[in-house]
């Protein structure tokens, strides 16, 4: 990839993030995780496009099949944690 694409490409990022820190009102605290997911996502972009971290494509997220959640009943029928009767 070109560097100049790059470069685009990083400057219409930035513009966009700008523009919905801007003009789309939200939390501070969720406009913050916005502005680190995205620059995470920037640096494993520029990562992957740099050769540096090649390993980016093979990343797979397994799914395990289990629905049990932590707050579910336990295996006796009676649920964990305070309840009020």
């Amino acid at each position: 990839m070109p560097l100049v694409q790059i470069v685009v490409a990083l400057i219409v990022v930035g513009v966009l993030l700008g523009l919905v820190n801007r003009y789309i009102p939200m939390a501070g605290s969720i406009k913050s995780i916005l502005n680190g997911v995205v620059v995470i996502v920037v640096v494993l972009w520029l990562l992957n496009v740099f050769g540096l971290f090649s390993s980016l494509a093979m990343i797979h997220v397994e799914y395990t099949g289990e629905t049990e959640s932590r707050w579910a009943s336990n295996p006796t029928g009676s649920v964990t944690g305070n309840q009020r009767s």
